[in-house]
């Protein structure tokens, strides 16, 4: 199996039926609260923000939107988190997957450190244990097999494919496709493609990248420019206040939502079959992410939603989840 590290190649492209797209998958990153700015350690974390998840779940529901929860350990082991969200998992109105934050994940058997917070630069069998001791929480709590991983802080490592295979994973969503962690030991997504890939040739794991695109007069040239600005932030803001590039990804985080509707128009002038959202769980309370600091400010990430639901209403962009991007691609 060719790692999961390294780009496809273009006969690895997912293929979708006419009818299929495009589509929108909605990916929430379910979460302990930490604080973002501190070093990570094992035990300072909370879940006062879970009683919030059946708000956000309400109002997709409200949009007929189904989101994907990919759930980490504090949360798969969380009474509260699991008796919100069964009952939408039972009607088909939410999905559950998997979110391996390995310094909250036993077995803790690795030093904490920073290149450790990514799972897979793990021993593989550690790496391994930490895998299915979270699925196994996830089956036995909320009631559901999950189907989908996401690696914590997209920390994928040369054995995760094949791990994901054998614990009956059947599709990822880890690639951050035109961003570089590599500085901090993490990988390096930028010669990644948006379109869903085949990562093995047997066609058992199917990458779903998270939705990022340029924006601007020089995206075509967004790839090449864009690493070059890395250390001259005031370059990148100059450029995007010029309308010459920007770098959008899918996410109320930090994106606003005149900046993803954007985006949303490059996605879809691309012909992207899929477009994959994200945000943090803990952005639902206030006071947890550095996004969400205010009463305010989280009523701005509702209306964030609630207009991008009604733009890809507009445009006849139909939600979906992981059943049915497993249901419609060609094998």
């Amino acid at each position: 199996m060719r790692s999961i590290l390294q780009p496809p190649i273009p006969q690895d492209t997912a293929e979708f039926p006419p009818n299929f797209g495009p589509r929108f998958m909605v990916t929430v990153d379910t979460e302990e609260e930490f604080d973002w700015a501190k070093p990570i350690d094992r035990v300072s974390h909370g879940l006062k923000h879970v009683a919030q998840i059946a708000r956000f779940q309400s109002f997709c529901e409200a949009h007929g939107v189904a989101p994907v929860y990919l759930v980490d350990w504090p949360i798969a082991t969380s009474p509260e988190a699991a008796e919100t969200l069964r009952g939408p998992v039972a009607r088909g109105e939410a999905e559950i997957g998997v979110q391996l934050h390995p310094w909250v994940s036993p077995p803790f058997e690795e030093e904490l450190t920073e290149r450790n917070t990514f799972a897979g630069n793990l021993p593989p069998a550690l790496e391994r244990e930490k895998l299915l001791r979270l699925r196994d929480a996830i089956d036995s709590n909320f009631a559901a097999t999950p189907l989908m991983y996401r690696a914590g802080r997209y920390g994928l490592g040369p054995a995760t494919a094949g791990l994901l295979v054998d614990a009956g994973i059947a599709v990822d969503s880890s690639v951050r496709s035109k961003f570089d962690y590599s500085a901090g030991g993490g990988p390096d997504y930028r010669p990644h493609p948006l379109t869903p890939y085949w990562v093995d040739t047997n066609r058992r794991l199917l990458e779903l990248p998270l939705t990022t695109v340029f924006s601007g007069l020089l995206r075509g040239f967004g790839d090449a420019i864009y690493p070059r600005q890395w250390r001259l932030p005031a370059s990148r803001a100059l450029m995007a206040r010029l309308g010459l590039l920007e770098r959008i990804p899918l996410t109320p985080e930090g994106v606003s939502v005149e900046e993803a509707l954007r985006g949303v128009d490059v996605a879809l002038e691309m012909g992207l079959p899929l477009l994959v959202f994200s945000f943090h769980s803990p952005s639902l309370d206030v006071g947890h992410t550095p996004y969400v600091q205010s009463a305010a400010e989280l009523d701005a990430l509702y209306d964030w939603w609630g207009r991008i639901f009604a733009e890809l209403a507009r445009r006849n962009v139909a939600p979906v989840g992981i059943s049915g991007v497993l249901e419609a691609v060609i094998r």
